[in-house]
């Protein structure tokens, strides 16, 4: 199978399995996806859906994180992962977007990118469920499971798997792709025990097809 058709049989299949592919972080605006974001960088989003509600009734937008001090925002995120770094994240990011942006979240991944804990995968992912870009956000998950089915080949880092994906992926279809990856990861094709007779794509998977010719 090529590289090509592999693309086609597994976005087909998703398509047809999951029509309905969306975030599992809850919120209501682009700040609050922001905010989501950033505080699910190496933490579950069950975790981060926890300690939202009460940070966002404290903070609903960007001028009230931005008045509040490290250690107040850090007493709403003190059981995600790295909460002293991310409370400061947050108020820096807040504070330049009240003195640059006028609150509002930019919607393009090169003026996100200059907010203080917000790298690619961040900007990424704002810019595809906020803004609908087709713009490709890699986390782990996405990284180990392209790279094991097959979608892409001999990548080094997150950008390698970001420029292979997009090339054989159209453009309507990234959003969506991005969590039809990312759940497909976190559900089935899991680390460390990926689920292969439950998966739905096994036959276009390379991994699976070594497994198989193993035997």
């Amino acid at each position: 199978m090529t590289t090509k058709q592999r693309f086609a049989y597994c976005l087909n299949w998703f398509e047809q399995n999951m029509p309905i592919a969306e975030s599992e972080l809850v919120f209501q605006n682009a700040f609050q996806l922001l905010v989501a974001v950033m505080l699910s960088a190496q933490c579950t989003d069950k975790r981060v859906n926890q300690v939202t509600p009460a940070l966002f009734e404290a903070y609903p937008t960007a001028k009230e994180m931005s008045q509040a001090s490290v250690e107040e925002i850090f007493s709403y995120i003190k059981s995600v992962s790295y909460p002293n770094s991310k409370a400061l994240h947050l108020k820096q990011m807040s504070k330049r977007l009240v003195e640059v942006f006028n609150g509002e979240v930019p919607d393009n991944i090169e003026d996100l990118q200059t907010l203080a804990g917000v790298g690619r995968k961040t900007a990424n992912v704002v810019c595809a469920v906020q803004f609908g870009l087709p713009t490709m956000a890699v986390d782990t998950h996405i990284f180990r499971v392209s790279e094991r089915i097959g979608l892409t080949t001999n990548s080094k880092n997150p950008l390698q798997t970001e420029k292979q994906l997009v090339k054989y992926i159209p453009e309507n279809l990234i959003p969506k792709a991005h969590h039809w990856l990312l759940l497909h990861g976190r559900y089935v094709c899991t680390a460390r025990s990926p689920k292969c007779e439950k998966c739905g794509i096994k036959q276009a998977c390379r991994h699976y097809q070594k497994l198989l010719s193993d035997k």
